[in-house]
């Protein structure tokens, strides 16, 4: 008898309707039994061809045997354990500690009280601290450190550029007197130097920048914490330890702190156009709609101006909001590589590594940890589609993501984002053949219940579904394009007051920069057609009453 089951064997016979001659059927059985009687009793009938008549048979049959051997099982291995636990082979001591675990980890009232972890503390000091009067210095300590962080990726930017211009001095050089003295070998080996050379000078920035980022990180956590306490005791607005200098004097009638210096050197004008709608069949809700241009990484930019202790607003916004239930959400169109070497994602690192990531882990480290959270997931769609054909599991593994899948990363040193979405599309999305079953639609039903689960209030969303304007993005397109989104995702957000969670406040259309007034006032126009903007009536008072007109 094994430890935790034993093999059977069912035996049944039964007799044909025209002979007397009697058939043996022999099924082998594991108990305990696992699965469904009924649905083996089936697969039994079908396998063998067997009779429909002795089907119910079969079952009272089976189950009667599986009944009794089970409960023949248990009582053997009782007996078993009862037989040890008095000669004194049995460890009690063992079994009262199992059981203790099980209790402590099934059962609430038995479970040990979880205490609060060093990223929750923290969490909550800086929440409390950004809704007091510590808030400037907090923000101006966060753009002190980003200044720093930025000067050293200046000085690494620059570092690599003269190494860079060296080595291409250096080749041009030998490829020019590839007759007179250079070989091919020699070519090669000088290609092999450089690349050697730009690798070790990258990985001397590198991890210069990474800890100098590790220790502002540090000395910005302690000093939260120090802040905080010392507020609630002495009711000091910095601690005597603040990584800050002195605050510069503020002006009469200016403003420095929200001061923003920089002009926008944009080549394309700003439009925008914004609307209030009511959704809902019964109860209503009313909804900020805009739609506007712009590149899409103007929202994660923070723009810092030549004032070192000049935090922009949007920086205000962002750390108000970061742990409260107004979140703020992007959706980013990416290809299927999780990784920060090409395509937007690597402006996105970029831009997310001019400053120090406080609060949660580095793009990279997400983007990682995804890597590896797809791996599983892939593995495990692997094994659970062994039904499907061959040529359906190759085109499972060949490709991580597919079109229209989403993976969320999180930051709290961009500009107005808490909230990356990033879905996955491909060239499909030029063609203007699309409909609302495209796995890009559907990706963007998900990233609406997503926003409307985890307290997303203000989403953005590329109108197009692209970035960027191409020659081939007419008119008509445009307008099919834009007219298919506004639909579905009306209906999604209808959809989304079914759901439950946070209700999506404000929705931003973002339409790529370069679009011409006249295409961008026909979607303008259409956006309040389709949502049915609100418009209130207007009744003109008179002194005699009017009968309605039948």
């Amino acid at each position: 008898m094994g430890e935790d089951y034993i093999e059977n064997s069912f035996v049944f016979t039964f007799p044909t309707c025209t002979t007397n001659q009697e058939h043996k059927l022999e099924i082998p059985l594991r108990i305990p039994f696992q699965g469904s009687i009924k649905e083996l009793v089936h697969r039994t009938m079908l396998a063998f061809k067997l009779p429909s008549y002795i089907e119910k048979d079969l079952f009272e049959s089976l189950e009667s045997t599986v009944k009794n051997l089970t409960l023949k099982f248990y009582d053997e291995k009782a007996e078993k354990y009862i037989d040890a636990a008095v000669e004194g082979d049995l460890d009690v001591e063992e079994i009262i500690k199992n059981w203790e675990k099980m209790y402590k980890q099934k059962t609430v009232e038995y479970a040990e009280p979880l205490g609060t972890t060093d990223e929750e503390l923290f969490a909550a000091a800086y929440h409390r601290l950004v809704h007091s009067p510590s808030l400037e210095p907090i923000l101006q300590a966060e753009h002190k450190y980003g200044g720093d962080v930025t000067k050293v990726t200046e000085m690494r930017n620059a570092a690599q550029e003269q190494l860079t211009r060296k080595q291409t001095d250096e080749m041009r050089i030998a490829v020019e007197t590839l007759e007179s003295g250079s070989t091919e070998k020699s070519i090669n080996d000088m290609a092999g130097r450089h690349f050697e050379e730009m690798s070790l000078l990258q990985g001397h920035w590198g991890s210069k920048i990474d800890a100098l980022k590790l220790e502002q990180r540090r000395q910005h956590r302690n000093w939260i914490m120090r802040l905080l306490e010392e507020q609630q005791t002495s009711m000091l607005s910095t601690p005597v330890e603040s990584p800050m200098v002195a605050v510069p004097p503020i002006r009469p009638g200016l403003n420095n702190f929200f001061r923003n210096d920089e002009k926008s050197t944009t080549v394309f004008p700003q439009l925008e156009e914004s609307f209030t709608i009511h959704l809902g069949s019964q109860m209503k809700q009313m909804h900020n709609i805009r739609i506007l241009t712009g590149d899409v990484l103007d929202f994660c930019r923070v723009i810092r101006n030549d004032s070192r202790m000049d935090p922009t607003p949007q920086r205000l916004q962002t750390a108000l909001g970061l742990y409260s239930n107004d979140l703020c959400g992007l959706v980013l169109l990416s290809d299927s590589n999780l990784g920060s070497f090409s395509g937007i994602t690597k402006e996105l690192s970029s831009i997310c590594q001019l400053t120090t990531e406080f609060h949660f882990p580095p793009i990279d480290d997400q983007l990682e940890k995804i890597r590896e959270d797809v791996k599983e997931a892939i593995t495990w769609k692997q094994e659970h589609q062994r039904e499907e054909s061959e040529s359906q599991v190759k085109k499972l593994s060949s490709k991580a993501l597919q079109t229209g899948d989403i993976f969320i990363t999180r930051h709290s040193n961009l500009a107005q984002v808490h909230v990356l979405f990033h879905m996955v599309v491909n060239d499909s999305l030029r063609s203007g053949d699309i409909n609302s079953r495209h796995p890009a639609i559907l990706g963007l039903r998900n990233i609406l219940k997503n926003a409307c689960c985890n307290d997303v209030t203000t989403l953005t969303i590329p109108v197009l579904l692209v970035h960027e304007m191409t020659e081939d993005m007419t008119v008509a397109w445009c307008t099919k394009r834009a007219e298919l989104v506004f639909k579905c995702v009306k209906g999604f957000m209808i959809e989304m007051a079914s759901w439950g969670g946070a209700e999506l406040k404000n929705l931003q259309f973002l339409v790529p920069k370069g679009m011409s007034d006249e295409v961008f006032g026909t979607l303008a126009i259409m956006l309040p057609s389709i949502f049915r903007v609100s418009n209130p009536l207007v009744f003109k008072a008179t002194s005699t009453p009017q009968t309605p007109k039948k």
